[in-house]
């Protein structure tokens, strides 16, 4: 009986820490600018592949202002995104092919409820909830695609 207990204990441990492993991201510095021609600039990891966006800022508890994670896909399309497993307030900008931000919105920690691109986008970008509102980032604005 103790053998098999330790050993799921063991299991167990391995489980949790490989699925709230941090992914190793690209980090990248991108540029949004505003509608009063302001640069604001977050430091991003580069989600850009399916493992990488399923992952995204789950298990993370700590997301500080001015960082992000930004999800590139393959092609533009409607996206739906949840909060499952991640504990951390979080907003995102839904971001069409050319770098115009088409939608903002906030999401709950922990959320099994999808949040909806309304138009066909090709990025989202996640920063801490209330990051857009304090640097004045709003729906319209750009983000410099040269990254």
């Amino acid at each position: 009986m103790k053998k098999s207990f330790f050993l799921f204990a063991i299991l167990s441990f391995c489980l949790l820490s490989a699925c709230s492993a941090k992914p190793n991201l690209p980090v990248k510095k991108l540029v949004i600018v505003n509608s009063e021609e302001k640069e604001i600039v977050v430091k991003a990891e580069i989600a850009s592949t399916f493992e990488e966006r399923q992952h995204g800022f789950m298990f993370r508890q700590n997301i500080p202002d001015g960082t992000g994670m930004l999800f590139v896909f393959e092609h533009e399309q409607i996206l739906d995104f949840w909060m499952k497993n991640t504990p951390h307030p979080l907003s995102i900008a839904y971001i069409d092919k050319n770098g115009r931000i088409r939608d903002i919105f906030d999401m709950t920690p922990f959320s099994l409820a999808n949040v909806t691109s309304s138009a066909n986008v090709l990025y989202a970008l996640e920063v801490p909830q209330g990051w857009y509102d304090k640097v004045n980032v709003r729906v319209g604005d750009k983000l410099k695609l040269n990254f």
